[in-house]
């Protein structure tokens, strides 16, 4: 397989856009790290367990990161010994690792307690796309928690800006596949039973209702500002 073939490849994985995204995001000396949360584990409480938040932040995003360097590692191997069947085998635990990590970096981002900037309603031109494209922000949190409960086995929804039209969508995605191409993820939300089920077990229609309160707006719209 040629070079440019394995460059097909990757890019029909969604690989490469969400390595481009990843990039100057939680790296060190080329290598994905784990990023610090800007709160306390145990600061979303009620609505997000300290122990889900431990167990989630520490022990989960962790095996996403150390899976996206093995997979950035074996695939730089393969294409050094002109291996591209190889490195394009591995486009698959480069688009889960790699969209697992980026996923939760922005996930984290997306969350703030209660007593300081999350949850409420987003204000300013946020506001107004989001009345403008769903008509208010009761409607569109309905049809977010729709999206999510949608979801067969684990995935995300996603808030979501296209870069052209500039309109606003909600987008559901499997497993930890990434938002790529005209669209720029602003909140997103994970369905996986690793983000809610010690506390709310088989109630995650709970879980979709209770995030919203731990919702940090001034991050969504200063990524729907710089989109």
């Amino acid at each position: 397989m040629s070079a440019s073939l394995f460059r097909t490849v990757l890019a029909r994985h969604g690989a490469l856009a969400a390595k481009r995204s990843l990039a100057g995001n939680s790296f060190v000396r080329g290598k994905a790290t784990l990023p610090d949360l800007k709160y306390d584990y145990g600061a979303l409480e009620p609505y997000i367990s300290a122990r889900i938040m431990e167990l989630h932040h520490s022990k989960h995003h962790q095996t996403y990161v150390n899976g996206l360097n093995s997979a950035l590692e074996a695939i730089a191997e393969a294409e050094a010994k002109g291996d591209f069947t190889k490195a394009a085998s591995l486009a698959p635990l480069l688009n889960f690792h790699g969209g697992g990590h980026l996923n939760h970096t922005l996930f984290w981002e997306n969350l703030a307690p209660a007593s300081r900037e999350g949850g409420g309603e987003p204000d300013g031109a946020l506001k107004k796309a989001i009345e403008a494209d769903f008509g208010s922000f009761e409607t569109f949190r309905k049809q977010m928690n729709a999206a999510l409960t949608g979801i067969q086995g684990s995935g995300w929804a996603w808030l979501a800006k296209d870069k052209d039209s500039g309109n606003l969508a909600i987008v559901t995605r499997a497993n930890q596949d990434p938002v790529t191409g005209q669209l720029v993820p602003l909140m997103g939300i994970d369905a996986w039973e690793h983000a809610y089920y010690l506390q709310y077990e088989n109630r995650k229609a709970e879980y979709f209702e209770a995030i919203w309160n731990v919702i940090n707006w001034k991050t969504v719209a200063q990524r729907f500002e710089k989109a």
